[in-house]
């Protein structure tokens, strides 16, 4: 039975469950957003400038995509805040009627460390556009965000690597409870805009529950579970996510960031995870790639030449109903249209992908799901052993070949 909580005077979203999975930690809800009604669980493709390589708006809507993320610190830079708010915010200036999230700006500290200076005070940038500096303050951060106006914005997090270790980690955390209190203290539209915290803590069980606890007294919207999918080991990855979302409270949406393998995606949700966002399928349609189940081909390969198939019969995208993996060879390797047409078809992967998990928690049958999706993925049944591990912690139990 649907039950609809966190609504709230405080809180511009209505999050309500309609079905959990009475095995795993999965649920599939309905997200109420002032622009958009969201179905989680949800993977977000990333607009970095208010556009989608090579995509349109209306293209994303056709292949119903609910919420798209931006980047704050790019935005911020380029076209700047001025011109977003005269333009009446991103969703006007960009011509896209659904959900937007922005990021904080924060994991530029890691992606553009040699570019960042990190202080108390905020990070200073230098861009890598102009080389002139920025200061980006709990503060600036958050004014850019309104100036944007998107649905969901993020805290400013003190963001390390995932695979750092030592007195850093805790600096970290505990700098980033500071800094949502800065956040929130200078978020001007409360009532229009939802601002999440990011739980930090790196690989570290401790700091993470010290910092979930802190986040979830504050009573913000939604959480995001920050600081992974960096580069660490996928056992420690999975504990990380397990154990946040066990602090997390039930009533309000949980977003994982940066996380977009279709295996990663069934994991994750089986942990209770709503939310995800990646350049993974749009980045990797621009190196040739296209994504199925059984993993990704990559369509610069010879082998490609005479192969008349589309790249996923299943599949009803405009790429998959229109041209052949043969044609998209052929133009692979110097036209532009490629990455459009490979995009178009790795945005309805993920699309596709993420309704057949909502409907299969709405079915309760997700379990089941998981079995079959992962003897595509792994036909000899020689499962990783995270994800035996991942699985068997919210009682689904692969059987391998190995046993």
């Amino acid at each position: 039975m649907a039950s609809t909580i966190n609504k709230t005077h405080a809180h511009a979203l209505t999050l309500t469950i309609l079905a959990e999975c009475s095995t795993t930690k999965a649920r599939t809800c309905k997200l109420k957003l002032p622009h958009h009604t969201v179905d989680t669980p949800v993977f977000m493709p990333v607009g970095t400038q208010g556009t989608m390589k090579g995509m349109t708006t209306k293209q994303l809507e056709e292949l119903d995509c609910q919420i798209i993320l931006g980047n704050t610190y790019h935005l911020g830079a380029r076209p700047g805040p001025e011109l977003l708010e005269k333009a009446g915010g991103l969703h006007s200036f960009m011509n896209w009627k659904r959900a937007l999230l922005t990021d904080s700006g924060g994991f530029q500290m890691v992606s553009l460390l040699k570019l960042a200076e990190i202080r108390e005070e905020g990070v200073k940038f230098q861009s890598p556009h102009d080389e002139s500096e920025m200061m980006l303050t709990p503060e600036k951060s958050i004014e850019i965000q309104n100036s944007i106006g998107a649905d969901i914005i993020m805290q400013l997090d003190d963001v390390v690597h995932s695979t750092t270790t030592g007195p850093r980690v805790e600096e970290a955390m505990y700098r980033s409870i500071r800094w949502l209190d800065r956040c929130i203290s200078a978020h001007k539209r409360p009532t229009e805009q939802n601002l999440f915290p990011i739980v930090q803590g790196g690989l570290q069980p401790e700091l993470r529950k010290i910092c979930a606890k802190e986040m979830v007294k504050r009573d913000t919207p939604g959480y995001a579970i920050g600081g992974l999918s960096g580069g660490e080991e996928k056992e420690h990855f999975w504990k990380m996510v397990h154990l946040s979302t066990d602090l997390l409270p039930r009533e309000k949406p949980r977003y994982l960031m940066g996380v977009g393998y279709a295996v990663d995606l069934v994991v994750c949700s089986a942990l209770g995870c709503d939310m995800y966002d990646c350049v993974f399928p749009t980045r990797t349609a621009r190196f040739g790639s296209a994504l199925l189940i059984s993993g990704q081909i990559h369509l610069k390969s010879k082998q490609f030449a005479k192969d008349y198939r589309p790249i996923d019969e299943n599949c009803k995208c405009s790429t998959c109903q229109t041209h052949t993996r043969a044609f998209l060879h052929s133009i692979a390797n110097q036209e532009t249209v490629a990455c459009h047409l490979l995009t178009v078809h790795n945005i309805a992967f993920q699309m596709n992908l993420m309704r057949s998990i909502r409907e299969s928690i709405l079915e309760d049958r997700f379990p089941k799901f998981i079995k079959d999706f992962m003897k595509i993925v792994y036909p000899d049944e020689d499962y990783p052993q995270w994800i035996r591990d991942a699985l068997a912690a919210v009682n689904v139990h692969l059987v391998t070949s190995n046993c």
